[in-house]
């Protein structure tokens, strides 16, 4: 039998989850899973040709055991000399302000410090210790709270900059494998609080699937996942050719045409007209797209799906296949979804915007530009009202920052950036190089890919060098003009809202 490292090797290369040059930021809580998967991951570096460094999202939710995981995890980075990369949040005060339930809070809050890593340039991926009991726990936790094949999917291997090598990994290995080490580990108190869902779900349920039906339950409940995922990538390409096809958009509302959405499917290399009818292909397949266009639409104006429901899209579809009775529909978050004659409109709060997967063609961003006068050394300082916003760029002497691996720093090389250095909005076609990736890509890619809300893609800030993208708003700095050792001085920038 192959040995823990050697079956994570194999996955990692098979699966090419991480490739020679890629930095790895290992996300650590303290608990046996990711500690096990530190240690894998830097007995594994050389073989794969990354480098190490220990990130700790510190969620201020456990009082001194909080505070005894934080010191714990710096120790274990310090005894491995792996840079420590560190954050604080008070997230049981966000989600209260927020009104967000606490673990979906800790979650959104912890991710979004994961992807402000990636975007400093610190890391090109974040790995998380999911395992293959994560897996299963997830899977029951959607079907008991009510799910489709989306949810059915569960935890993805690769979200992103995110990566999840122990997807395929049991628990239990994991453990054996830090006591074989002689490595020890935290346990969180909050796993065994029997109030919450997944305590009940992996104390509970799980054992007493493993025990009295199946001892191959979690990998059963894995393998579903992983079907339920090859099913929704095939959906997720079908639906994103249909948006494109079929959706319009003017003034920040999503249109499309009530034949078209009930009869999304094209009869052949042409697209479906206005007069298609539901009975043009296999009903239960234009049905089964026709509920998932509501989804993108839904996506598409608030940014994510959070809220939406299967109640919310069947009020849609009768919307749609009823021309008598109601002409509106309230979704979650201000979304609202109208009926004309012949089409159904999709629209936010006032200030909501266009879909930037939208074709470029079609949207109407407020544009702004203005030209930096960046000083040979403090700030400069750039107002923009159509923003509400103040940016700083700062010229700072980098070598002495750069040593610092605690901060979040977005940093460009000062000597590199050339005039006209404008802070603009994004616009159609904007593209470039971010930081540790090999090819460019398209700004709009990079606003779908983060979930970035469609009422802010249009005026989304960019910095422009000489005509190039140096640095965009929450993203990696471009390769080009990005801050390195030997730099002189580089490029802060900061936000504030005034």
């Amino acid at each position: 039998m192959k040995s823990l490292e050697q079956r994570l090797l194999e996955t990692i290369r098979t699966s090419r989850l991480l490739s020679p040059g890629d930095r790895v930021g290992v996300a650590v809580s303290g608990g046996a899973d990711s500690v096990a998967l530190l240690r894998l991951l830097e007995r594994l570096r050389e073989p794969l040709g990354i480098t190490l460094a220990v990130v700790h999202f510190d969620h201020g939710l456990r009082g001194a055991e909080s505070d005894a995981d934080a010191q714990f995890v710096a120790e274990v980075a310090r005894m491995h000399d792996l840079p420590l990369i560190f954050a604080r949040e008070d997230v049981a005060g966000v989600a209260a302000a927020r009104k967000w339930n606490l673990e979906d809070a800790a979650r959104r809050l912890r991710y979004a410090f994961f992807e402000r890593v990636v975007a400093a340039g610190q890391a090109t991926h974040i790995a998380v210790a999911h395992t293959a009991d994560d897996q299963a726990e997830t899977v029951l936790a959607h079907l008991l709270r009510g799910t489709g094949p989306t949810g059915l999917a569960g935890i993805y291997p690769v979200v992103g900059s995110v990566v999840r090598p122990l997807l395929g990994e049991r628990r239990d290995d994991l453990r054996k494998y830090l006591r074989d080490l002689g490595q020890d580990w935290r346990e969180d108190s909050s796993n065994l609080d029997l109030r919450r869902l997944r305590a009940r779900i992996r104390q509970r349920l799980l054992p007493l699937l493993e025990t009295e039906f199946s001892d191959h339950a979690v990998a059963h409940l894995a393998g579903l996942a992983r079907l339920a995922r090859e099913e929704e990538q095939f959906w997720t390409a079908l639906v994103e050719d249909r948006f494109r096809a079929l959706v319009h958009e003017n003034e920040g509302r999503l249109i499309i045409r009530i034949g078209n959405l009930l009869a999304p499917l094209a009869l052949s290399s042409g697209e479906p007209h206005a007069g298609a009818t539901p009975g043009s292909a296999a009903p239960a397949a234009q049905r089964a797209l026709t509920e998932r266009l509501i989804r993108r639409l839904y996506q598409g104006v608030r940014g994510e799906l959070r809220g939406l429901s299967a109640r919310h899209v069947e009020q849609v579809m009768r919307l749609a296949s009823v021309s008598t009775g109601a002409r509106r529909v309230e979704l979650p978050h201000g979304i609202v979804v109208e009926r004309t004659f012949d089409d159904l409109i999709v629209s936010g709060p006032a200030s909501a915007g266009p879909d930037a997967s939208l074709p470029e063609t079609t949207r109407s961003p407020r544009e702004y530009q203005y030209v930096v006068d960046l000083p040979a050394r403090g700030a400069a300082t750039v107002s923009v009202p159509e923003l509400g916003s103040r940016f700083r760029l700062k010229v700072i002497d980098w070598p002495i920052l750069a040593r610092d691996t605690k901060r979040e720093v977005v940093a460009l090389d000062a000597d590199l950036l050339a005039a006209p250095l404008i802070l603009r909005n994004w616009r159609p076609g904007d593209a470039y190089r971010p930081r540790g990736r090999r090819h460019a890509l398209k700004l709009k890619e990079m606003f779908l890919a983060r979930h970035i809300p469609s009422r802010e893609r249009g005026s989304w800030p960019v910095l422009v060098s000489g005509g190039r993208v140096a640095w965009v708003r929450g993203m990696a700095p471009a390769e080009e003009f990005c801050a390195r050792k030997g730099a002189r001085a580089g490029v802060v920038i900061e936000e504030d809202r005034f």
